[in-house]
Formats: structure tokens, C-alpha cells, sequence
């Protein structure tokens, strides 16, 4: 008979409990207390475990353990400049995209290869519009006008 994800007498638990009693280091990913599922997760927090919510948590814990430092948090590359776009250019090629819609659904590939546009500008293109509420999106990848 399987037990739940969230039993708290599941071999798992049983195993991570017993590790807590030994000074073990252990991790549990936190649940909503309203989900019976992450019962038993969330007990392991209360009993000492380690909260882990993304892999730094678990590179903190370690770190002291392994006799390394912590590290400080690694610094975030600043994007590098986008040319300015030419704006003919730019309206040139949202005209032709809007050109090749209609009220029949397209898919978006050929949207870029009839255009002769990017696949980058055709989606601003087409997020302008469903902004304004003129494209409907279909299954598939597909568009149309409203």
C-alpha cells in the first residue's frame, strides 16, 4: 500500500527525522500548511530542518561545514546598451506584419518568415496589439485579428 506524499510515516521522513536526531544537516522544501501533502515537509522545518527554497540555501548551509567562507552574493552583469531601433524601419516591418492578419488564424513562424521580420519583433508586434485588443491568440502558436 503507497502512503501519501505527505504521511508523516513515510520511509523518507522517517529517514530525515532520524538524521535531525543525529545533528545531521537537513533540508525540506516548505508547502502551503493548507495542502496535506507538504504535512510532512513542513513538520521537519518545525522539528530543525533546514529551510530550502532555491540552491543557495542549501550552498549556505554547506559552506561553513565544508570550511569555506561565505561567499558574498555574485554581482549581477550589467545588460549592455541595445542600439536605438530605426523607427522606419521599425514601422515598416510592424506594417507588414499586421498586413499578413486577418480574421483566419496564422501561425506565428510564418508570420516571421512572410514578413522577413525577426522572430523578436514579430512577438512586440504582436503583443502591441493584443494590448490595444485587437489580436485573438489561438491553439498551435496561432493569431488572428479580432
Amino acid at each position: 500500500m503507497d502512503t501519501p506524499a505527505g504521511d508523516k510515516r513515510s520511509g523518507s521522513l522517517i529517514s530525515a527525522r532520524c538524521a535531525l536526531e543525529q545533528g545531521r544537516e537537513v533540508f525540506a522544501v516548505p508547502g502551503s500548511p493548507l495542502d496535506p501533502r507538504a504535512e510532512g515537509s513542513n513538520d521537519l522545518i518545525k522539528q530543525g530542518a533546514a529551510v530550502a527554497t532555491g540552491a543557495a540555501d542549501v550552498v549556505d548551509v554547506l559552506r561553513p561545514i565544508l570550511g569555506e567562507p561565505a561567499a558574498p552574493p555574485l554581482a549581477v552583469a550589467e545588460p549592455e546598451a541595445l542600439p536605438a531601433p530605426d523607427a522606419e524601419l521599425e514601422a515598416d516591418g510592424r506594417a507588414r506584419i499586421i498586413a499578413l492578419l486577418g480574421p483566419t488564424p496564422v501561425a506565428i513562424d510564418d508570420l516571421v518568415r512572410l514578413s522577413e521580420s525577426t522572430p523578436a519583433s514579430v512577438r512586440v508586434a504582436l503583443l502591441e496589439l493584443e494590448l490595444a485588443g485587437r489580436l485573438d491568440r489561438h491553439g498551435g502558436a496561432l493569431v488572428s485579428l479580432t
